[in-house]
């Protein structure tokens, strides 16, 4: 990826990065909150708010149905890879139409 004068957003984000068929988000995750939403980037992660418990998996659904949602995408298209039991995530979107800099400008878009 290049980086040059009048680059989309996409490519300063460390947080989003293409990977064949899609895209991979580094995220950090924090449950129990009042609502679930982007709060934005942090470091190299983007950093996300879910109204769900952490137990037995139900913050994971809820991530997942918070990111299908907001990128408008088939829950069975984002597989969370790395960090199940960990606030740090690696989630991977796949489709054809994703690009990392859709996926920024929409999740960027959500957070207040």
């Amino acid at each position: 990826m290049s980086r040059s004068a009048g680059t989309p957003a996409g490519q300063d984000a460390a947080w989003c990065s293409p990977i064949a068929g899609g895209v991979r988000l580094a995220l950090q995750v924090t449950p129990n909150a009042k609502k679930s939403q982007v709060i934005g980037p942090l470091e190299d992660v983007l950093k996300l708010r879910l109204q769900a418990q952490p137990i037995e998996g139900k913050a994971n659904e809820a991530l997942v149905r918070f990111l299908a949602e907001l990128l408008d995408l088939p829950r069975s298209r984002i597989n969370i890879t790395h960090g199940q039991a960990s606030k740090k995530k690696l989630v991977e979107l796949t489709g054809p139409q994703l690009t990392v800099d859709a996926v920024v400008r929409r999740l960027l878009a959500a957070a207040p």
